[in-house]
């Protein structure tokens, strides 16, 4: 068995250096636990990344956590879990005392007002990115397309109850296709067919302690963590509806700021819940915030993980999110037209259109081409004596 102070030391320098989000904690974490030390073999690695695509929430966070139960059980997932996330967690909490705050350096707002302008391109890029591949899988074209455009007219009809319209695409497919119905995964053969998925899903965490806003925050962190699908990046149409407009934790400006500290900050995308926990109630909203949202992460591979092998091929699991996932990269795209919208400056729109040229022709990656924006939107402030200029 791996000590459990080589998973913290390996898992803690991941969630240190992992900058980019879900590919790089993908590539860090097979050259950890596959190429150099040979923990894992690269067909069990894949199934792993299969699995936790299958599974609501962060997929790179439960690959990590994962990956550290397949070497220490349930005390190496927690450790190695907490050690992934806790970096990114204290480096983000510092910087939303920064950008989420009324008072902030003339520098400090021309930074996040230019990052943010880059954010609607990020999400563009994000959605764009996942379409290739929930196209080739898609089941049914006709009904591939009605979940996509269910998730982008939500986005900006029902923006509050986006997570209803996830979940009724998902059972919808899953109704349609019915359990024996469908294909399994790489049509391979499996005795999985009757697995039970983890019963996350069925018990939503009620935390009724703390007044009003802890119990609203605690549950859309637990959106984030237990009711997403198609990526982190889904976390912007679950939260921003709630956030800007019916909570008013934060402007739309200052939700731009948060969606930007989750992508430049290393660690899981899902930190982003952290900013807008600190904006909805300082320290101990952000601290709470996170808990919650990577709480579901964690007792489903802790409650799930001697079951993985077989819930790959599970073919409810797949039905559903054949479903669930076109409408969430359909919000994700959708997410892309409520955020542009919070663009307060002229320059902001010239900033987005060179973040646009940076994402898609060129492909940059998001956190080379936030900190550029964010530069320019220094350089703009700077020179003009204030954010308008």
């Amino acid at each position: 068995m791996v000590p459990l102070r080589t998973v913290l030391r390996e898992w803690g320098r991941i969630g240190c250096t992992g900058f980019g989000g879900p590919p790089t904690h993908i590539r860090l974490l097979r050259q950890l636990c596959v190429e150099r030390e040979g923990w894992m073999d690269a067909a069990e690695f894949e199934d792993a990344i299969a699995v936790c695509n299958l599974m609501p929430g962060p997929a790179s966070t439960q690959l990590a956590i994962l990956c550290a139960w397949r070497l220490r059980g349930r005390a190496g997932a927690l450790v190695g879990g907490a050690a992934f996330i806790v970096p990114g967690l204290v480096v983000i909490m510092a910087l939303s005392v920064l950008f989420v705050a009324g008072a902030a350096p003339l520098w400090v707002l021309g930074a996040g007002a230019g990052a943010g302008a880059a954010v609607p391109a990020v999400a563009v890029n994000a959605g764009w990115a996942l379409l290739g591949a929930s196209w080739r899988n898609r089941a049914s074209a006709a009904r591939w397309g009605l979940y996509l455009a269910a998730g982008l007219a939500a986005v900006a009809l029902i923006g509050a109850w986006l997570v209803l319209v996830l979940l009724a695409c998902g059972v919808t497919e899953l109704a349609v296709r019915r359990p024996g119905s469908g294909r399994l995964l790489d049509n391979s053969n499996t005795r999985a067919a009757g697995t039970r998925l983890p019963g996350v899903l069925a018990a939503p965490v009620v935390l009724a302690t703390g007044g009003g806003v802890l119990a609203a925050l605690a549950w859309e962190a637990f959106k984030v963590g237990a009711l997403s699908f198609g990526g982190g990046f889904v976390i912007i149409p679950l939260m921003q509806a709630d956030v800007v407009t019916h909570y008013h934790w934060l402007t739309g400006a200052e939700f731009l700021n948060a969606v930007a500290l989750g992508q430049v900050t290393p660690g899981p995308v899902v930190l982003t819940v952290a900013a807008v926990g600190y904006g909805a109630a300082g320290i101990a909203g952000g601290l709470l915030g996170a808990a919650v949202a990577f709480a579901p992460s964690f007792a489903i591979v802790l409650a799930g993980g001697p079951r993985f092998e077989r819930i790959r091929g599970d073919l409810r699991a797949r039905a559903f999110l054949e479903g669930a996932g076109p409408a969430a990269i359909g919000a994700i795209l959708g997410s892309a037209v409520t955020l542009t919208r919070a663009l307060a400056y002229p320059w902001q729109y010239a900033v987005l259109a060179a973040a646009l040229l940076l994402l898609l022709p060129l492909r940059r990656g998001a956190v080379v081409t936030l900190l550029a924006a964010a530069a320019a939107g220094v350089a703009v402030t700077l020179a003009a004596g204030g954010p308008a200029g």
